[in-house]
Protein backbone atom coordinates (compact mmCIF):
# COMPACT_ATOMS: atom_id res chain seq x y z
CA UNK A 1 0.00 0.00 0.00
CA UNK A 2 2.85 2.40 0.64
CA UNK A 3 4.69 1.62 -2.73
CA UNK A 4 1.32 2.22 -4.37
CA UNK A 5 0.86 5.55 -2.86
CA UNK A 6 4.28 6.57 -3.19
CA UNK A 7 4.06 5.59 -7.11
CA UNK A 8 0.56 7.34 -7.48
CA UNK A 9 2.69 10.33 -6.29
CA UNK A 10 5.05 10.27 -8.86
CA UNK A 11 2.54 9.93 -11.30
CA UNK A 12 1.20 13.89 -10.35
CA UNK A 13 4.50 15.24 -10.86
CA UNK A 14 3.55 15.61 -14.99
CA UNK A 15 0.26 17.54 -14.44
CA UNK A 16 1.79 19.41 -11.53
CA UNK A 17 4.98 20.93 -14.27
CA UNK A 18 1.85 20.93 -17.06
CA UNK A 19 0.18 23.39 -14.77
CA UNK A 20 2.97 25.60 -13.36
CA UNK A 21 2.30 28.83 -13.14
CA UNK A 22 5.58 30.84 -13.39
CA UNK A 23 5.72 33.32 -10.34
CA UNK A 24 8.49 36.48 -9.07
CA UNK A 25 10.22 35.57 -6.01
CA UNK A 26 9.22 37.34 -3.08
CA UNK A 27 11.18 40.51 -2.94
CA UNK A 28 12.90 41.07 0.38
CA UNK A 29 12.34 44.62 0.68
CA UNK A 30 9.26 46.79 -0.55
CA UNK A 31 8.31 50.57 -0.30
CA UNK A 32 4.97 51.24 1.32
CA UNK A 33 3.09 54.32 1.72
CA UNK A 34 3.62 56.96 4.52
CA UNK A 35 1.36 59.55 4.97
CA UNK A 36 3.38 62.96 3.87
CA UNK A 37 2.15 66.47 5.35
CA UNK A 38 3.84 69.45 3.99
CA UNK A 39 6.80 71.39 5.59
CA UNK A 40 5.89 74.04 8.11
CA UNK A 41 8.83 75.85 9.27
CA UNK A 42 13.10 75.86 9.91
CA UNK A 43 14.18 74.51 12.76
CA UNK A 44 16.44 76.06 14.63
CA UNK A 45 19.39 74.43 17.53
CA UNK A 46 18.02 73.52 20.85
CA UNK A 47 18.11 76.13 23.64
CA UNK A 48 21.10 75.36 25.93
CA UNK A 49 20.03 75.50 29.03
CA UNK A 50 21.45 76.47 32.95
CA UNK A 51 21.91 72.40 33.95
CA UNK A 52 23.91 69.50 34.20
CA UNK A 53 21.80 67.50 32.14
CA UNK A 54 18.61 67.40 30.32
CA UNK A 55 16.24 65.37 27.62
CA UNK A 56 13.57 65.74 25.80
CA UNK A 57 11.43 62.52 24.58
CA UNK A 58 8.08 62.03 22.64
CA UNK A 59 6.02 59.88 25.35
CA UNK A 60 4.72 57.39 22.43
CA UNK A 61 6.98 56.63 20.34
CA UNK A 62 10.16 57.13 22.47
CA UNK A 63 12.13 60.00 20.04
CA UNK A 64 14.51 61.87 21.63
CA UNK A 65 14.51 65.10 20.31
CA UNK A 66 16.94 66.93 22.40
CA UNK A 67 19.61 65.84 24.79
CA UNK A 68 22.73 66.87 26.73
CA UNK A 69 24.72 64.60 29.13
CA UNK A 70 21.67 62.49 29.07
CA UNK A 71 24.10 59.39 30.10
CA UNK A 72 25.92 60.67 32.82
CA UNK A 73 25.03 58.84 35.98
CA UNK A 74 24.13 61.92 38.58
CA UNK A 75 22.43 61.78 42.07
CA UNK A 76 18.77 61.65 41.51
CA UNK A 77 17.35 63.18 44.68
CA UNK A 78 13.83 62.58 45.10
CA UNK A 79 13.47 61.53 41.49
CA UNK A 80 14.14 58.03 42.88
CA UNK A 81 10.20 58.28 44.44
CA UNK A 82 9.14 58.06 40.50
CA UNK A 83 10.34 54.38 40.81
CA UNK A 84 8.87 53.79 44.27
CA UNK A 85 5.77 54.99 43.15
CA UNK A 86 5.98 52.90 39.87
CA UNK A 87 6.41 49.89 41.89
CA UNK A 88 3.13 50.50 43.92
CA UNK A 89 1.36 51.19 41.07
CA UNK A 90 2.40 47.52 39.63
CA UNK A 91 1.09 46.02 42.72
CA UNK A 92 -2.14 47.85 42.32
CA UNK A 93 -2.43 46.87 38.70
CA UNK A 94 -1.56 43.06 39.48
CA UNK A 95 -4.21 42.88 42.48
CA UNK A 96 -0.95 42.07 45.00
CA UNK A 97 -2.42 45.11 46.98
CA UNK A 98 -5.47 47.82 46.67
CA UNK A 99 -6.10 51.72 47.62
CA UNK A 100 -7.84 51.10 50.72
CA UNK A 101 -5.12 48.68 52.44
CA UNK A 102 -3.93 50.09 55.64
CA UNK A 103 -0.35 49.91 56.28
CA UNK A 104 1.47 50.32 59.74
CA UNK A 105 3.68 53.01 60.35
CA UNK A 106 7.07 52.00 61.28
CA UNK A 107 9.38 53.78 63.78
CA UNK A 108 12.05 53.78 61.00
CA UNK A 109 9.60 55.23 58.36
CA UNK A 110 8.09 57.80 60.88
CA UNK A 111 12.10 58.92 61.40
CA UNK A 112 13.34 59.42 58.03
CA UNK A 113 14.55 63.13 57.62
CA UNK A 114 14.12 65.19 54.58
CA UNK A 115 10.31 65.82 53.62
CA UNK A 116 7.68 64.25 55.26
CA UNK A 117 3.85 63.48 54.45
CA UNK A 118 3.86 63.47 58.51
CA UNK A 119 2.80 60.00 59.19
CA UNK A 120 2.40 59.10 63.00
CA UNK A 121 4.57 56.07 64.49
CA UNK A 122 1.81 53.13 64.86
CA UNK A 123 -0.36 54.40 62.98
CA UNK A 124 -2.27 53.04 59.90
CA UNK A 125 -2.36 55.02 56.69
CA UNK A 126 -4.03 53.84 53.51
CA UNK A 127 -1.67 52.82 50.30
CA UNK A 128 -3.53 55.52 48.42
CA UNK A 129 -2.70 58.07 51.23
CA UNK A 130 0.86 56.77 50.96
CA UNK A 131 1.05 57.25 47.17
CA UNK A 132 0.10 60.91 47.47
CA UNK A 133 2.13 61.22 50.23
CA UNK A 134 5.22 59.74 48.11
CA UNK A 135 4.37 61.80 44.37
CA UNK A 136 3.05 64.99 45.52
CA UNK A 137 4.76 65.85 49.22
CA UNK A 138 7.68 63.67 48.19
CA UNK A 139 7.24 62.17 51.42
CA UNK A 140 10.44 60.10 52.47
CA UNK A 141 8.79 58.72 55.62
CA UNK A 142 5.70 57.87 53.42
CA UNK A 143 8.35 55.69 50.71
CA UNK A 144 10.00 53.84 53.62
CA UNK A 145 6.65 52.71 54.92
CA UNK A 146 5.55 51.49 51.18
CA UNK A 147 9.36 49.62 51.19
CA UNK A 148 8.47 47.98 54.53
CA UNK A 149 4.88 46.75 53.82
CA UNK A 150 5.87 45.57 50.37
CA UNK A 151 9.40 44.30 50.98
CA UNK A 152 9.79 44.08 54.43
CA UNK A 153 12.35 46.99 54.39
CA UNK A 154 14.63 49.42 52.64
CA UNK A 155 17.29 47.22 51.47
CA UNK A 156 15.05 44.46 49.88
CA UNK A 157 12.55 46.85 48.44
CA UNK A 158 15.67 48.92 47.12
CA UNK A 159 16.94 45.23 45.19
CA UNK A 160 13.82 45.13 43.73
CA UNK A 161 13.83 48.55 42.48
CA UNK A 162 17.00 47.65 40.88
CA UNK A 163 15.61 44.61 39.42
CA UNK A 164 13.35 46.42 37.96
CA UNK A 165 15.42 49.17 36.49
CA UNK A 166 17.16 45.77 34.61
CA UNK A 167 14.01 44.90 33.12
CA UNK A 168 13.06 48.44 32.34
CA UNK A 169 16.31 49.26 30.13
CA UNK A 170 17.69 51.59 33.01
CA UNK A 171 21.09 51.28 32.15
CA UNK A 172 23.07 54.32 34.18
CA UNK A 173 20.80 53.59 37.36
CA UNK A 174 21.54 52.23 40.65
CA UNK A 175 19.24 52.76 43.52
CA UNK A 176 20.24 52.47 47.71
CA UNK A 177 17.04 53.59 48.97
CA UNK A 178 13.30 54.30 48.53
CA UNK A 179 13.65 57.70 49.13
CA UNK A 180 16.83 59.44 46.99
CA UNK A 181 18.45 60.47 50.35
CA UNK A 182 22.12 60.69 49.50
CA UNK A 183 24.07 57.72 49.17
CA UNK A 184 27.53 57.51 47.12
CA UNK A 185 26.34 54.46 45.08
CA UNK A 186 22.88 55.92 44.42
CA UNK A 187 22.59 57.30 40.89
CA UNK A 188 20.94 57.91 37.81
CA UNK A 189 20.47 59.86 34.62
CA UNK A 190 18.19 61.79 32.62
CA UNK A 191 17.76 59.27 30.11
CA UNK A 192 16.70 56.49 32.86
CA UNK A 193 14.52 58.96 34.10
CA UNK A 194 12.53 59.98 30.99
CA UNK A 195 12.11 55.75 30.09
CA UNK A 196 10.55 55.31 33.46
CA UNK A 197 8.47 58.44 33.23
CA UNK A 198 7.29 56.90 30.12
CA UNK A 199 6.64 53.46 31.75
CA UNK A 200 4.47 55.07 34.57
CA UNK A 201 2.85 57.13 31.53
CA UNK A 202 1.91 53.83 29.26
CA UNK A 203 1.94 51.58 31.85
CA UNK A 204 -0.78 52.57 34.40
CA UNK A 205 -2.61 55.21 32.97
CA UNK A 206 -5.24 55.17 35.44
CA UNK A 207 -3.00 56.38 38.58
CA UNK A 208 -1.28 58.98 36.16
CA UNK A 209 -3.56 61.53 37.24
CA UNK A 210 -2.08 61.77 40.53
CA UNK A 211 1.01 63.76 39.18
CA UNK A 212 -1.22 66.22 38.34
CA UNK A 213 -2.79 66.96 41.96
CA UNK A 214 -1.55 70.51 42.97
CA UNK A 215 -2.31 69.68 46.41
CA UNK A 216 -2.54 66.34 49.37
CA UNK A 217 -4.04 67.75 52.71
CA UNK A 218 -2.65 64.73 55.29
CA UNK A 219 -3.14 64.74 59.29
CA UNK A 220 -4.45 68.44 58.42
CA UNK A 221 -1.24 69.46 56.90
CA UNK A 222 -1.83 70.61 53.27
CA UNK A 223 1.41 70.64 51.32
CA UNK A 224 1.90 71.51 47.71
CA UNK A 225 3.14 69.37 44.58
CA UNK A 226 6.89 71.24 44.30
CA UNK A 227 6.48 71.40 40.34
CA UNK A 228 5.96 74.89 39.50
CA UNK A 229 4.44 74.09 36.10
CA UNK A 230 1.08 72.76 37.41
CA UNK A 231 0.14 76.50 38.11
CA UNK A 232 1.96 77.70 34.96
CA UNK A 233 1.36 75.62 32.17
CA UNK A 234 -2.01 73.48 31.55
CA UNK A 235 -0.81 71.27 29.32
CA UNK A 236 1.77 70.07 31.81
CA UNK A 237 0.58 67.16 34.33
CA UNK A 238 3.59 65.39 36.08
CA UNK A 239 5.29 64.24 36.86
CA UNK A 240 8.20 64.54 39.78
CA UNK A 241 10.77 66.88 41.63
CA UNK A 242 13.82 66.54 43.42
CA UNK A 243 16.30 68.33 45.47
CA UNK A 244 19.76 67.37 47.87
CA UNK A 245 22.40 69.77 47.69
CA UNK A 246 24.77 66.93 46.22
CA UNK A 247 21.67 66.52 43.29
CA UNK A 248 21.33 70.42 42.74
CA UNK A 249 17.18 70.78 41.50
CA UNK A 250 15.57 68.50 39.14
CA UNK A 251 12.44 68.02 37.79
CA UNK A 252 10.87 65.61 35.65
CA UNK A 253 8.20 67.02 34.11
CA UNK A 254 5.22 65.87 31.15
CA UNK A 255 3.00 67.56 29.14
CA UNK A 256 0.47 67.17 26.32
CA UNK A 257 -0.68 69.27 23.59
CA UNK A 258 -3.16 68.71 20.57
CA UNK A 259 -2.31 64.69 21.37
CA UNK A 260 1.56 65.22 21.43
CA UNK A 261 3.17 64.32 24.84
CA UNK A 262 6.34 65.01 25.83
CA UNK A 263 8.66 63.95 28.68
CA UNK A 264 11.28 66.90 30.08
CA UNK A 265 13.79 66.16 32.14
CA UNK A 266 16.63 68.43 33.68
CA UNK A 267 19.00 67.87 36.15
CA UNK A 268 21.21 69.70 38.41
CA UNK A 269 19.98 73.22 38.20
CA UNK A 270 20.31 75.99 40.51
CA UNK A 271 16.99 76.73 42.40
CA UNK A 272 13.48 76.05 41.94
CA UNK A 273 12.84 78.79 39.86
CA UNK A 274 15.48 77.63 37.27
CA UNK A 275 14.45 74.17 36.97
CA UNK A 276 11.05 75.24 35.99
CA UNK A 277 12.09 78.02 33.76
CA UNK A 278 14.61 75.55 31.93
CA UNK A 279 11.64 72.55 31.67
CA UNK A 280 9.61 75.14 30.02
CA UNK A 281 11.92 75.97 27.25
CA UNK A 282 12.59 72.14 26.77
CA UNK A 283 8.89 71.77 25.96
CA UNK A 284 8.43 74.86 24.01
CA UNK A 285 11.21 74.01 21.71
CA UNK A 286 9.66 70.61 21.61
CA UNK A 287 5.61 71.49 20.88
CA UNK A 288 6.98 74.38 18.53
CA UNK A 289 9.23 72.01 16.44
CA UNK A 290 7.85 68.94 16.02
CA UNK A 291 4.61 67.09 15.74
CA UNK A 292 4.08 63.14 16.45
CA UNK A 293 1.98 61.53 13.36
CA UNK A 294 0.19 58.30 13.75
CA UNK A 295 1.36 56.24 10.84
CA UNK A 296 -0.56 53.17 11.12
CA UNK A 297 -3.30 52.01 13.17
CA UNK A 298 -2.95 48.75 14.94
CA UNK A 299 -4.28 46.10 12.32
CA UNK A 300 -3.23 47.73 9.49
CA UNK A 301 -2.55 45.28 6.20
CA UNK A 302 0.78 46.62 4.55
CA UNK A 303 1.19 43.46 2.45
CA UNK A 304 0.09 39.94 1.32
CA UNK A 305 3.17 37.85 0.51
CA UNK A 306 3.16 34.67 -0.55
CA UNK A 307 2.81 31.31 1.54
CA UNK A 308 3.83 28.06 0.27
CA UNK A 309 2.24 24.83 1.44
CA UNK A 310 -0.84 26.38 3.04
CA UNK A 311 -4.76 26.36 2.56
CA UNK A 312 -4.29 30.09 1.39
CA UNK A 313 -1.63 31.34 -1.03
CA UNK A 314 -1.24 34.23 0.49
CA UNK A 315 -1.68 35.97 4.27
CA UNK A 316 -2.05 39.34 5.73
CA UNK A 317 0.55 41.01 7.35
CA UNK A 318 0.79 43.95 8.85
CA UNK A 319 1.08 45.76 12.47
CA UNK A 320 -0.27 44.61 15.49
CA UNK A 321 -0.15 47.91 17.60
CA UNK A 322 -0.21 52.03 16.63
CA UNK A 323 3.01 53.03 14.91
CA UNK A 324 3.34 56.64 15.82
CA UNK A 325 6.68 58.81 15.12
CA UNK A 326 7.99 62.40 16.05
CA UNK A 327 9.41 64.55 13.25
CA UNK A 328 10.61 67.60 12.78
CA UNK A 329 7.93 69.74 11.20
CA UNK A 330 10.30 71.10 8.94
CA UNK A 331 10.95 67.01 7.17
CA UNK A 332 8.11 65.57 8.08
CA UNK A 333 8.03 65.34 4.34
CA UNK A 334 10.90 63.13 4.14
CA UNK A 335 9.51 60.06 6.00
CA UNK A 336 9.45 56.65 4.06
CA UNK A 337 9.18 53.36 5.23
CA UNK A 338 10.16 49.73 4.34
CA UNK A 339 9.15 46.30 4.56
CA UNK A 340 11.68 43.99 5.09
CA UNK A 341 9.65 40.42 4.73
CA UNK A 342 11.05 36.82 5.50
CA UNK A 343 11.65 35.25 2.28
CA UNK A 344 10.38 31.70 1.80
CA UNK A 345 7.34 31.63 4.24
CA UNK A 346 5.70 27.99 4.74
CA UNK A 347 2.43 27.06 6.37
CA UNK A 348 1.97 26.68 8.92
CA UNK A 349 1.73 30.33 9.88
CA UNK A 350 0.33 31.73 13.59
CA UNK A 351 -1.39 34.81 13.83
CA UNK A 352 0.82 37.33 15.62
CA UNK A 353 4.16 35.22 14.47
CA UNK A 354 6.85 38.02 13.23
CA UNK A 355 7.32 37.71 9.92
CA UNK A 356 9.77 40.60 9.03
CA UNK A 357 10.13 44.29 10.37
CA UNK A 358 8.69 47.86 9.14
CA UNK A 359 11.65 50.39 9.07
CA UNK A 360 10.53 53.55 8.87
CA UNK A 361 13.07 56.42 7.72
CA UNK A 362 13.79 60.12 8.00
CA UNK A 363 16.05 61.10 4.90
CA UNK A 364 18.91 58.54 5.29
CA UNK A 365 18.17 57.90 9.25
CA UNK A 366 16.41 55.13 10.55
CA UNK A 367 13.60 55.97 13.34
CA UNK A 368 11.97 53.43 13.89
CA UNK A 369 11.57 49.69 13.74
CA UNK A 370 8.73 47.81 14.47
CA UNK A 371 8.24 43.97 13.92
CA UNK A 372 5.71 43.16 11.02
CA UNK A 373 3.27 39.94 11.93
CA UNK A 374 0.74 38.11 10.50
CA UNK A 375 -2.39 39.02 11.05
CA UNK A 376 -4.56 35.79 10.41
CA UNK A 377 -3.09 32.24 10.88
CA UNK A 378 -2.59 30.17 7.92
CA UNK A 379 -2.95 26.36 8.25
CA UNK A 380 -0.89 23.27 6.24
CA UNK A 381 -2.99 22.67 2.60
CA UNK A 382 -3.86 19.15 1.92
CA UNK A 383 -0.74 16.59 0.42
CA UNK A 384 -1.29 17.89 -3.51
CA UNK A 385 -1.31 21.62 -2.30
CA UNK A 386 1.94 21.07 -0.65
CA UNK A 387 3.25 19.23 -3.43
CA UNK A 388 1.95 21.74 -5.97
CA UNK A 389 3.49 24.19 -4.19
CA UNK A 390 7.04 22.64 -3.53
CA UNK A 391 7.38 22.91 -7.09
CA UNK A 392 6.45 25.90 -7.81
CA UNK A 393 8.16 27.23 -5.08
CA UNK A 394 11.55 25.62 -6.61
CA UNK A 395 10.93 27.16 -9.70
CA UNK A 396 10.50 31.00 -8.27
CA UNK A 397 13.72 30.60 -6.42
CA UNK A 398 14.79 29.45 -10.02
CA UNK A 399 14.18 32.58 -11.72
CA UNK A 400 14.53 34.98 -8.88
CA UNK A 401 18.47 33.20 -9.19
CA UNK A 402 18.58 33.97 -13.02
CA UNK A 403 17.44 37.48 -12.58
CA UNK A 404 18.51 38.64 -8.87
Amino acid sequence: MRELFSFQRLRLVPLLLACLLMVSSLASAQSVPVPQPQPQTMIPSPPRLAANSWILMDADSGRVLVAHNADERLPPASLTKLMTAYLVERELDRGNISMSDMVRVSENAWRTGGSKMFIEVDTQVSIRDLLYGIIISSGNDASVAVAEHLAGGEAPFADLMNQHATRLGLHNTSFKNATGLPHPEQYSSARDMALLSQYIINDYPEHYAVYAEKYFTYNDIRQPNRNRLLWRDPSVDGLKTGWTTEAGYGLVASAKRDGMRLISVVMGTSSEEARAQETQKLLSYGFRYFETLKLYDAGSVLNTPRVWGGEENTLQAGVDRDVVMTVPRARNEELSARLDIQADLAAPIAAGQRIGTLEVRLGDEVVGEQPLVALESVEEGGFVKKLFDQVRRFFANLVGGWFG
